[in-house]
This record gives C-alpha cells, sequence and structure tokens, in this order.
C-alpha cells in the first residue's frame, strides 16, 4: 500500500467541515485512502445493490443507521441522500460527519453543488506520483524553482520509458500487473458504465474511437472541428465527449497564460491525458521498447511531466495554476506555473542529453517587456540537474 501525499489535507479538512468530497478517476485509490485516513470510520458502498435500494427508498432511515461518521462510496448512486445530509449535518453540527467518494465526479458534483454549498470540501484523488511511488516526500507547490531537498530524488526509480509505458495506476504497481490488460479491462469499465450512465450513448464504439483519436493529439492545441469531422460526429457532440474525460480526470485542458506580455497569444487550450500508461494503451504501444522509437514519445514524455506537476498541487488540495504561452509567430513556453506573485516557466525535452538551444523559449519569453520574471526550469529526459543562465534543469524523476 502507497502512503498519499492528499492524506494529511483530507484528515485536516475533515476538522473542518461536515462533509469532505473525495473524488477522482476510477482506480486510483479513493476507498484506500479514505478507509486508511479515517480507520474507525463505518463503510457503506453504495455499489452495493442492497445498500443502494435501502438509501434510495428510504434516505432517512438508512443515514439513521450511521449514527457516527461514515465514508459513503460510490455516493452519487443515490442522489436522494444529498439533500437528507445537508438537513443533518445543519442539525449537528459535527465536522467530519461523512466522507463522500465517488469516480463518477460529473455527477457527485452536480449533486454536492445543488445542496452541500458551504458545508463541503471538496479534494481530487489522481493516481500514483512519482514520489508517492518511490515513498518519498513530495515536492511542495510553491518551491518548484528550488532544487528537490529529499536526497533519494536523485536516483531514478527505473527508466524512463518504463515509468512512462506502464502509467502510475496504484494497482498495476501493488499487483505486479500487466499494463496492457490492465488499461483494457479498464477503459471497458470506464465507457461501459460512466460513459454510458452520463452520456446515454448508444454506440460507444465511436466514443472509444474518439478518445484513441483524442490520444493522437495529446499535447496540441484542442481543435474541435478535426475531432468531430475525424470521428464522424457534430462539433457540439465533440465538446460534450471531451467535457466527459476531463469531468472523468483522464484529461486536462492546459489553458493559455497571458500578463497582457504580448497581446498576440494563441487562445485555444492544449489537451493532455492525465495518465502516460493510458495514452501509451491508446496508442496501440505494446512495450516500452516501442514506445522509445514511438513518434509521439515526444508528446507522451511532455504528457508525463504535466501529469507529475498536476499532480504536486492536486494532492496538496490545491487548483492546479497551470498553463501554457504560445505567441502567433511561434513563441513558446510548454507550461506556466502562476503562483501568484511568482511566474515559472518551464520547458520540456524528452532528449536525455541536455543542449543549450532548448533554453530558446524561456529566453524569449523572459525577454518580453514587462515580464518580472527572470527565472526557469527545463525539465529534460536526463540524469542530472544543476543550474545555468539562471535556468534550473530538472531531471526528468524529481517533477513530484
Amino acid at each position: 500500500m502507497f502512503a498519499r501525499a492528499l492524506a494529511p489535507t483530507l484528515k485536516r479538512l475533515a476538522t473542518k467541515y461536515p462533509v469532505v468530497s473525495l473524488t477522482g478517476p476510477r482506480q486510483s485509490g479513493k476507498t484506500t485512502l479514505a478507509r486508511t485516513v479515517f480507520p474507525k470510520y463505518r463503510y457503506v458502498s453504495l455499489e452495493d445493490p442492497e445498500q443502494r435500494e435501502f438509501a434510495t427508498r428510504d434516505p432517512k432511515g438508512f443515514l439513521g443507521t450511521h449514527p457516527g461518521g461514515v465514508i459513503l462510496d460510490e455516493a452519487q448512486r443515490a442522489p436522494r441522500l444529498f439533500s437528507y445530509i445537508q438537513t443533518l449535518v445543519d442539525l449537528e453540527g459535527k465536522a467530519g460527519r461523512f466522507i463522500l467518494t465517488g469516480s463518477q465526479q460529473f455527477l457527485l458534483l452536480s449533486k454536492v453543488s445543488q445542496t452541500l454549498a458551504g458545508r463541503i470540501a471538496l479534494l481530487q484523488l489522481h493516481p500514483l506520483s512519482l514520489s508517492e511511488l518511490r515513498g518519498t516526500r513530495p515536492l511542495v507547490p510553491d518551491r518548484f524553482l528550488r532544487p528537490h531537498s529529499h536526497s533519494s530524488a536523485t536516483t531514478a526509480p527505473g527508466s524512463a520509458d518504463r515509468i512512462l509505458f506502464r502509467g502510475m495506476y496504484p494497482r498495476i504497481h501493488d499487483k505486479k500487473m500487466d499494463a496492457r490488460e490492465w488499461y483494457g479491462s479498464y477503459l471497458r469499465t470506464y465507457v461501459e458504465r460512466d460513459v454510458r450512465d452520463v452520456l446515454r450513448i448508444g454506440d460507444l464504439a465511436a466514443f472509444q474511437n474518439f478518445v484513441r483519436l483524442c490520444a493522437g493529439r495529446t499535447g496540441q492545441l484542442l481543435n474541435l472541428s478535426s475531432l468531430a469531422a475525424d470521428c464522424g460526429i457534430t462539433h457540439p457532440t465533440a465538446r460534450a465527449w471531451i467535457s466527459v474525460l476531463e469531468a472523468s480526470s483522464l484529461v486536462f485542458l492546459l489553458r493559455p497564460h497571458s500578463r497582457n506580455f504580448s497581446k498576440r497569444i494563441i487562445k485555444t487550450p492544449k489537451m493532455y491525458f492525465l495518465d502516460s500508461g493510458l495514452l501509451c494503451y491508446l496508442l496501440r504501444i505494446r512495450n516500452e521498447e516501442d514506445l522509445a522509437t514511438h513518434p509521439l514519445r515526444g508528446n507522451i514524455f511532455e504528457t508525463f511531466i504535466l501529469s507529475e506537476i498536476y499532480k504536486v498541487f492536486a494532492h496538496a488540495g490545491e487548483d492546479p495554476p497551470l498553463f501554457f504561452w504560445r505567441d502567433q509567430t511561434g513563441h513558446e513556453v510548454d507550461l506556466i506555473i502562476d503562483l501568484g506573485r511568482t511566474v515559472v516557466p518551464v520547458e520540456i525535452k524528452s532528449a536525455i542529453t541536455f543542449a543549450t538551444d532548448f533554453f530558446r523559449g524561456l529566453r524569449y519569453w523572459m525577454s518580453l517587456p514587462g515580464n518580472a520574471s527572470k527565472d526557469g526550469v527545463l525539465v529534460y529526459g536526463g540524469e542530472k540537474g544543476y543550474e545555468r543562465e539562471g535556468i534550473r534543469v530538472r531531471p526528468w524523476h524529481t517533477c513530484s
């Protein structure tokens, strides 16, 4: 079992709010985390048909059988509960009364926003970060410019291609699962259960084809018209399907960043998958040797690094302040971390050998009029970290 970086935040918020919601993609470890942090709480899974029928038919009676702290797993399966939970927590005034988990966060969050606003803390759990996988202290979100202080972080946890290919879902690493077999079952479960429940899609094959087409565009500007045309669906349908993938925490839309350094910036978001292993499966990459020579390896590597940095913030209970920058003349910075007073530009290169021209985009961005930030970060596929020309060079395995 892996120690999760989100655990202290989950425990702390349960001392302040009567309800805490823990959402995230299926199989990211939500139930395990909740039961580990709150071992004395009763646990009820609403996937169980009998429990779900009881909670739906008699919500008040169901809640009456659980007078203390309770974990309600897959809580979106019994939406009638939420109004009764609101009444109960207002009456009792106890912090940490309910822990709600759910993989269908697009359903769960729509319910809690209607009935539990102001009474609930919202957290997201994603698959493992590298620091969680190897059991080291996670990177502090606002210290990304500084070198990682943990001594073991200087050692890679394995080859980059092996990590990228296997992805970061806990069960693959905990149970030594075959990655391709696991992701095949995972995708079928996600499409046949979660997507069917939300979208009521008749032709699930069309949606699966859409997901694979999205995989081929990871790290690129999102072109819904092109996606719709290639998949044979309408533009509104493509937009709705992207929204479901985003709400499922399978993809992340990286928005453009601007502080008026240049008005001629690209306004379209870029799309990234949040797990490189699932991405490799969707691209039909069969092993890590095939990944090493794949034409999209650079995009896959960039996807992995972005997801690691994303989890640094999400697993600290923060909304990830991540953006990219590109102007209409082709100048680009892969990632902008906006920390308020500090803005950190990050360039990502999959090459294992450092080259000075990797700094080109960072130098241009830092030279823009009105830009006070003179520090940047380069993440690359090599093993050595150092600082050069005001830019910190970080190995790929020190980003979480």
